[in-house]
């Protein structure tokens, strides 16, 4: 029986701490900004990394070792303090006296929730977890689907999402959507976007969305992508 409930989290503008002024709360503290988290990385020193980070806008520094009362406000906690049990017991504490979403690092029995191997196209999320048993093994797991899904997925994904918005928008029933995706899933499609064919590509799925008597021309799909970039970049950016 699995010990964990796996879930896609938003932390979009939500308050994210990290405790830690090290090379792995760095990293941390980039994947939760990088999720659009606010983040602040709390230690009285900081690396490099940390420091560029601060440099960029990206993370807010507090100079200071954690005290109670210091989780107040923050929706998530991730604190580097595998090697300092009595430190991590306090953090712990706290934040299971607010409910708070904790995760010491390397420490699953102080952590509430935990961070899979992840690997992203756009979109497309794919996660490994050994629920903490081999974090290793969970990464390497993670590289080998590399291969499986190329980068490409990306715009083969986000070309996904606007012809979903054409048939929804024509009425086209559910049945007949999931039986598109399916016509669309064994195209050629990815394949063509994967030699950066994406003209050929735009072509045939505007054939096929034809086939589902929906009528689009390929240079209205090429606007409604760049649109489609543009706000999430803006979105990102705010």
């Amino acid at each position: 029986m699995p010990n964990y409930y796996p879930v896609m989290l938003d932390i979009r503008n939500r308050p994210a701490l990290v405790i830690g002024g090290n090379l792995v709360a760095a990293e941390k503290a980039a994947s939760l900004n990088a999720s659009g988290a606010k983040v602040t990385v709390m230690s009285p020193s900081f690396c490099e990394e940390l420091l560029d980070l601060a440099e960029s806008h990206t993370v807010n520094l507090r100079y200071k070792a954690y005290e109670q009362g210091d989780l107040k406000g923050a929706f998530v906690v991730v604190a580097v303090t595998t090697y300092e049990p009595e430190l991590s017991e306090q953090i712990w504490n706290e934040g299971q006296e607010h409910g708070q979403l904790v995760n010491i690092v390397d420490v699953p029995t102080r952590c509430n929730f935990i961070v899979p191997s992840i690997l992203r196209r756009g979109q497309l999320t794919v996660s490994v977890s050994t629920e903490g048993a081999s974090p290793g093994l969970a990464k390497r797991i993670r590289q080998k689907l590399e291969g499986f899904f190329p980068p490409a997925y990306e715009a083969y994904l986000q070309l996904a999402t606007i012809a979903r918005q054409y048939l929804r928008e024509r009425g086209i029933s559910y049945a007949k959507r999931d039986e598109f995706f399916g016509d669309y899933f064994s195209s050629d499609i990815l394949d063509l976007l994967i030699e950066n064919d994406e003209v050929e590509a735009l072509a045939s799925t505007v054939r096929l969305l034809r086939h589902y008597t929906v009528d689009i021309s390929v240079s209205t799909i090429i606007h409604d992508m760049q649109e489609a970039r543009e706000g999430n970049e803006h979105a990102h950016r705010t």
